[in-house]
């Protein structure tokens, strides 16, 4: 059984179709990305796994049953969830806006602790969120997601904004959590990284699923081409596969 899947999942938002019919799991141990165009339907695909999004049609499933169906506490159990979206009404202390992601455990504390540590913001604890810089606040909440022990992780862009050597730190960080039995589903604009670190990766555009394989198998030069205008090929670099790329002209030469 999947941690988390989408089957036949539709979804409108202001009118417009986000997800059309898609379908996806990610399973205990195993770390998917979803890349895409800007409004291919990734956040959207999140948002419907984390019980925010309602589907007009098909189901979103955690741990095999439907999202809609679970009360909250349940359905925080089974999924934590990091949004795009960093703003923090109030400055609270790290260490309690970590501890968030562990409300009704009685370690919270502890694991809220263990967290910071753990995305090397230990020293941050005492210090008020709306005093840090973006990096710092988005290592905050991070750890506010890993605090909760739940099942499974969904993490929407979590490495925007952030410097190369974070974003690397943050990818470690969810790459060891499915390797430590967690299933954990990121959606990432970095193809490179994407390749780097996913097991496997599916490729959204308009709402649809264009591919679901290895990162390699699914980022050939055809789907890089058609879904976001890249000429592309990958080479092979001393951490992992590296992309090689430009515009990718669709149509005819000019004068032709």
């Amino acid at each position: 059984m999947s941690a988390l899947a989408l089957v036949g999942a539709t979804a409108r938002l202001g009118g417009r179709t986000v997800l059309d019919g898609v379908g996806l799991s990610v399973a205990a141990g195993e770390l998917v990305a979803l890349v895409g165009p800007n409004g291919a339907g990734k956040s959207s695909a999140i948002r419907a796994l984390a019980g925010l999004l309602p589907l007009t049609a098909g189901q979103a499933l955690l741990g095999g049953d439907d999202v809609a169906s679970l009360m909250p506490h349940a359905r925080a159990g089974r999924a934590a969830y990091l949004p795009q979206e960093r703003r923090i009404a109030w400055n609270l202390p790290a260490i309690e806006v970590a501890a968030l992601g562990a409300p009704f455990l009685t370690d919270g504390l502890d694991r809220a602790r263990a967290a910071l540590e753990e995305v090397e913001a230990g020293h941050l604890a005492d210090r008020g969120v709306a005093e840090m810089s973006g990096g710092e606040r988005a290592r905050v909440l991070l750890a506010r997601a890993l605090a909760t022990g739940a099942e499974a992780l969904l993490a929407d862009e979590p490495t925007t904004g952030l410097d190369p050597e974070a974003q690397l730190m943050v990818l470690e960080r969810l790459k060891a959590r499915a390797g430590s039995g967690q299933a954990v589903l990121v959606s990432l604009h970095d193809l490179a990284l994407a390749a780097r670190f996913a097991d496997r990766i599916v490729v959204l555009d308009t709402g649809r699923v264009v591919a679901d394989a290895a990162p390699l198998s699914a980022l050939t030069a055809e789907i890089m081409a058609e879904t976001f205008g890249l000429s592309a090929c990958w080479v092979e670099g001393p951490d992992g596969p590296l992309l090689s790329s430009g515009r990718y002209s669709v149509g005819p030469p000019t004068g032709a």
